[in-house]
């Protein structure tokens, strides 16, 4: 039933085969969507080079640099999509940083530095890419994100993160509301922790992964390829009537009060 045939993908945030964008990008790929891709451009081309190889089972038909810090690479970007595409259905936001002194110690003492980094990255990037995206989605859209538990609640070595996650969860319910009326959906997945480039930068991962296996209902840690289930759904026709949402994707943890 779920048939994403026909219609073009913009995924971001895909570093590596432990990304969760890459498990996004796998599932929409099986459900038959044409897949876009983006990389963080740097001067020697790693990240270029190793995305590419990546993806290319996939066969993505765009493949271009975007660094979300860079206005002149992002309308580049969606510039490219128009011309090739003509119009774009779905857009998959992956993208968060903070640095990792930001993360530990006092809270207070997050550099003024650090926080418009964060919340440029992990949160006006999806203001800014929405946006862009708008003109294009011209028979509607879904646009989806990547949120965590610690946008709502306090977590240990989270810190500036938790705010740019906030953040992040307010600005789809706003963007929801602004878009609703051109039938483009905006939603977020909150997924549980889960090994990966990012999570690596954040203090003690392993061991808030073995609490979740260890409290959560399904008594596990979720997978990239569930969350990447959960957004090819969000994408579909199967979820026409959903905007505005966080669904959870965390083998139930956050349910749970001890």
């Amino acid at each position: 039933m779920l048939n994403l045939t026909g219609k073009n993908a913009l995924v971001t945030g895909i570093a590596n085969n432990r990304s969760i964008a890459w498990g996004i990008a796998q599932q929409l790929h099986q459900a038959g969507a044409n897949l876009g891709v983006t990389y963080l451009p740097d001067e020697k081309g790693r990240f270029e080079k190793k995305v590419a190889e990546l993806v290319e089972p996939l066969q993505p038909s765009l493949f271009v640099p975007c660094n979300v810090q860079d206005d002149a690479q992002i309308q580049a970007t969606f510039d490219t999509v128009k011309e090739k595409w003509g119009k774009l259905d779905i857009l998959i936001h992956c993208l968060a940083f903070a640095n990792k002194e930001d993360l530990s110690g006092n809270f207070s003492s997050t550099s003024r530095q650090g926080f418009a980094q964060a919340l440029e990255i992990s949160t006006y990037s999806l203001i800014q890419m929405a946006g862009a995206a708008k003109p294009l989605m011209t028979e509607g859209g879904s646009i989806v994100t990547l949120t965590y538990l610690g946008g709502v609640k306090v977590i240990p070595n989270y810190n500036l993160m938790g705010i740019a996650k906030s953040g992040l969860e307010m600005s789809v319910r706003y963007l929801a509301s602004e878009m609703g009326q051109q039938n483009i959906r905006v939603n977020g997945i909150s997924a549980g922790p889960i090994r990966t480039l990012a999570s690596s930068a954040v203090g003690g991962i392993l061991d808030m992964i073995h609490h979740v296996e260890e409290v959560a209902p399904l008594r596990r840690t979720v997978t990239q390829l569930e969350v990447g289930n959960a957004a090819a759904f969000l994408c579909s026709d199967l979820s026409s009537g959903i905007t505005g949402q966080i669904l959870y994707v965390d083998a139930g943890y956050e349910i749970m009060g001890m």
